[in-house]
């Protein structure tokens, strides 16, 4: 129930993200050590799964949001509830306060898409709704992909005991004592 006028915009959110999904895995792939696994940084973990959720929720919400006669309200609903859900699940498991204003953000944005994506179902017709929900859905990709990035580069590493950014790491080969 989405007006002809939103197919190139849901195409295109929907593409990205599933192009963007496909290079989360490459991102993955090449820390995985420090991602999953027993010598994971609770950060790269938290990056790995918050990128995944974020991308997930921006494909699903747009690729529904393109099939005839379906109220985007109702796949919005479902896939924020699912963001909170992992995103409070991710924060008590990792029992980590770092980050608490993005943890914020992220909470706000799929309470919003909640939000948009029930006065959807109640008003499937309401553009300014559908606008709403739109930004939310662009938001989450950005947010998403920028984790993506620093997770690329390596960010979760900075505070991670043993890394060279954060200071207590091995001397460089032909320092130190010996040398």
């Amino acid at each position: 129930m989405v007006p002809g006028a939103y197919d190139a915009y849901l195409g295109a959110a929907a593409t990205a993200s599933a192009a963007l999904i496909g290079l989360l895995f490459v991102a993955v792939s090449v820390r995985d050590d420090s991602i999953f696994g027993p010598k994971a940084t609770p950060g790269g973990e938290a990056l790995a799964i918050t990128a995944f959720t974020g991308l997930v929720n921006s494909f699903v919400v747009s690729l529904l949001g393109l099939i005839p006669k379906v109220n985007i309200g109702e796949p919005a609903v479902i896939a924020a509830v699912i963001g909170l859900v992992s995103t409070v699940r991710l924060q008590r498991r990792l029992h980590t306060s770092r980050n608490l204003i993005v943890l914020a953000i992220t909470l706000l944005a799929y309470a919003a898409q909640f939000g948009y994506g029930v006065l959807l179902i109640l008003k499937p017709h309401d553009s300014d709704q559908l606008i709403n929900l739109s930004f939310i859905v662009f938001a989450t990709l950005i947010v998403s992909l920028q984790r993506a990035w620093s997770l690329l580069k390596g960010k979760h590493l900075a505070s991670a005991p043993g890394s060279a950014l954060s200071g207590d790491h091995d001397p460089p080969h032909g320092s130190g004592p010996g040398s």
